[in-house]
């Protein structure tokens, strides 16, 4: 058995010495069902909220392709030619589409919320899963403080109910975590094959994401060195565990592609070796550490760094900082590529703040008290900082493209609309998976280019859209609506009235820029006697 750390010092040393300590404990607290109860009321709810757009691959990296899968339309992306994604995390959804369809509940309604609402019930399960590795870690008091962080942060109310397979990748690393003994500062209360089931959600967690392995080589050492056995831990554990998870996702990458491919090399081959990712935009070495993942934490930052001093679980607290300096490593950075450790950063600040409502003496009121007026201005704190940009993030800032996505699937569905034109950035709104209606539609090519210094259509519109566009009706058929932004509707709005199309719908879609120019609204155009 292994001797106890520092880091378990706050309550749950207390607990561990003293029976009755830790059954009053456990007894104060809900149990599983009723804290998984609470966040699915609450992730769904949180699902509903989520009406703006964040990131193409939440669409057309996940479901569009499950889309195509159940429907037999639905548009791949270059990433798919190259065979650089597995079918796993799509195929998820395309069960879920299926089951719409048996029930004939594809509808324009069921088909933009069921996706969200489904994610929802997984993100259920990472909170749980967050809650009940705090208590094994810290006792129930710091699980209940770790869990409010969890469902308070503005990022992951903005992010973990998206259909990324970086969120389901965070709710495997969470699971995962759970289970892994070298975390754990007491063994004895270790659930049965908890190392098998380690493994198989870090070998899922591998098998949707590839960078994920970044995190289970730090588990995966940390684990060995602490193991009585490692030759059992290697070949008995991680290698027959490894090749079932992933040969099946092998075989079912060779059903879905028609030949055999090797996702995870070409995905490290293109955004490794090769730094395709590069193409989408670089960030210098540190910004993770003083934007990208600052800014997902946001006001819960001091309390993390209190957390991990407080607590001394270096291990822990060192993962945090190996995902970070090893993505800051790739020059293409994106905040949900560090998501799976936002729960963790949420796990000290619990401690912290828990530590900050200690009761030192439970029979003396005026302790009690004192305490309360500790962590009040601490709650507001956090609460007036965090509400505020979730609700703004999730419900007003870049909702425009979904918002009109969601307006033509319904004009689709009374057959108002015969073809569509995206003349914006690619990628800008959903596609197949919104609108489904199959009916023609085209929107600006960015794939990377083998030759370097060849611009894509979306660069070469928004570089000059009344050039591109004259180029461009050469050899069209003119589509029934057109969609854009604002930025590039001034100038070819002329145009546009020259070939007998008529603005029909504007929709707000920001306040700010983010990497362009203000994309203030997207506007619909309609031909006229079509």
């Amino acid at each position: 058995m292994r001797k106890r750390t520092k880091a378990a010092e706050f309550s749950h040393g207390d607990e561990a010495s003293n029976p009755k300590s830790f059954q009053e404990d456990r007894n104060q607290f809900p149990s599983s069902k009723k804290i998984f109860l609470i966040c699915l009321i609450f992730r769904i709810t949180n699902s509903l909220f989520v009406q703006t757009y964040f990131n193409p691959d939440e669409h057309w990296q996940a479901l569009e392709v499950a889309h195509r899968i159940t429907f037999g339309y639905g548009h791949l992306t270059w990433e798919w030619t190259k065979g650089i994604r597995s079918y796993l995390h799509p195929m998820i959804f395309a069960v879920l589409y299926k089951v719409l369809s048996l029930l004939h509940l594809d509808t324009p309604l069921f088909m933009i919320k069921a996706p969200r609402l489904f994610q929802s019930l997984l993100s259920a399960f990472g909170d749980l899963y967050l809650f009940k590795l705090s208590h094994v870690l810290y006792g129930g008091h710091v699980a209940q403080w770790a869990l409010f962080a969890q469902l308070t942060n503005w990022f992951m109310f903005y992010c973990i109910t998206r259909t990324l397979s970086n969120s389901l990748e965070t709710v495997l690393t969470v699971v995962s975590l759970y289970y892994w003994p070298s975390l754990r500062t007491n063994l004895t209360k270790m659930p049965p094959g908890s190392r098998t089931w380690a493994l198989l959600a870090a070998a899922l967690a591998c098998a949707i994401r590839p960078t994920s392995a970044i995190i289970w080589v730090y588990v995966g050492i940390t684990e060995f060195f602490g193991s009585h056995n490692k030759l059992k831990f290697i070949f008995l554990q991680v290698v027959p565990i490894g090749y079932v998870v992933l040969g099946l996702t092998f075989i079912l990458d060779r059903l879905m592609y028609g030949s055999w491919v090797l996702v995870p090399l070409n995905f490290l081959k293109f955004n490794f070796l090769s730094s395709g990712g590069d193409y989408y935009g670089t960030h210098p070495w540190h910004w993770y550490f003083t934007q990208g993942f600052t800014v997902m934490i946001f006001t819960f930052l001091p309390f993390m760094v209190l957390g991990i001093i407080q607590s001394k679980n270096w291990k822990l607290s060192g993962l945090i900082l190996w995902v970070l300096a090893l993505y800051s490593v790739l020059g293409h950075k994106e905040f949900r590529f560090v998501l799976p450790v936002l729960p963790l950063a949420l796990l000290f600040s619990g401690y912290s703040l828990a530590k900050l409502s200690q009761q030192h003496s439970s029979n003396k009121k005026s302790n009690k008290n004192k305490s309360f007026w500790k962590i009040k201005p601490a709650l507001f704190f956090l609460l007036v900082t965090n509400i505020p940009m979730a609700l703004y993030m999730t419900m007003v800032h870049q909702r425009g493209t979904e918002d009109v996505m969601n307006y033509l699937a319904k004009e689709a569905n009374q057959r108002n609309v015969k073809s569509i034109l995206f003349l914006m950035p690619c990628h800008s709104t959903p596609f197949y998976s919104t609108l489904h209606h199959n009916i023609p539609m085209r929107f600006l090519d960015c794939s990377p280019s083998e030759i370097k210094g060849i611009q894509d259509e979306s660069d070469r519109f928004v570089m000059d859209p009344i050039g591109f566009v004259s180029e461009y009706v050469k050899n069209w058929a003119p589509p029934s609506h057109i969609v854009l932004f604002d930025t590039e509707e001034k100038y070819i709005k002329d145009f546009l009235f020259s070939h007998s199309f008529k603005e029909i719908k504007r929709f707000f879609h920001a306040h700010f820029k983010v990497d362009r120019d203000l994309q203030a609204s997207v506007v619909v155009y309609a031909l006229l006697d079509q």
